[in-house]
């Protein structure tokens, strides 16, 4: 398998996580975050929104979106839940991810880190903040009394989540005011074949 991939991209992380705790191995291709040039080369056959990551897999077909991609691998292993209302409930927290979370924390941390425009990110500082924290105090309120966010097991809810909270500050949030989180951040890092997102 070949991994289309940015080191620093939580996206990419979450799939590297869940092969390494899989035990899979893959190949990587490096692309800039910053530095997209030459994505309509690599990706354009591959993945017509041209982001990562892409997973090739060993039969040569193309497959997108992280979310997707966790989906595919995880599939029939113990961080898919079996009953019915919980599989919904792990989407459920998937969705909350991609729609309410990342386009606030991850982008909020790719300004103030990874862009070299500090401009952009002073002009959309507060209101990345606000819907960054907004999701923050909603996972904060579902972990209370819980160990993970789904059933109270690890699951690819927890992995979608985990990528891009546990980089959190470096998108300028304090993650001090969310004792569950950061308690839960800490299970999720204590899993069997974790990897961290520099490894």
């Amino acid at each position: 398998m070949r991994l289309y991939n940015s080191a620093v991209s939580g996206n990419c992380y979450k799939v590297r996580l869940l092969l390494a705790h899989l035990g899979l191995r893959y190949e990587t291709v490096e692309l800039s975050v910053v530095d997209r040039s030459d994505r309509e080369e690599v990706l354009g056959e591959l993945n017509p929104g041209l982001r990562v990551p892409t997973l090739v897999l060993d039969d040569g077909r193309p497959l997108a979106e992280s979310n997707a991609i966790l989906w595919y691998f995880g599939e029939g292993t113990e961080y898919v839940p079996d009953d019915r209302y919980e599989r919904a409930q792990v989407l459920q927290w998937q969705f909350f991810e991609q729609y309410s979370h990342e386009p606030h924390i991850a982008v909020a941390r790719f300004l103030m880190t990874y862009s070299g425009r500090p401009e952009l990110w002073a002009r959309q500082r507060e209101r990345l903040l606000a819907g960054g924290n907004s999701a923050l105090a909603a996972m904060e309120r579902h972990l209370g009394g819980r160990e993970f966010f789904v059933a109270d097991r690890y699951s690819l809810a927890d992995m979608s989540l985990y990528a891009y909270t546990h980089v959190a500050q470096e998108g300028d949030f304090d993650l001090a005011p969310y004792p569950a989180i950061r308690g839960w951040l800490e299970r999720v890092a204590a899993q069997p074949g974790h990897v961290t997102i520099d490894a």
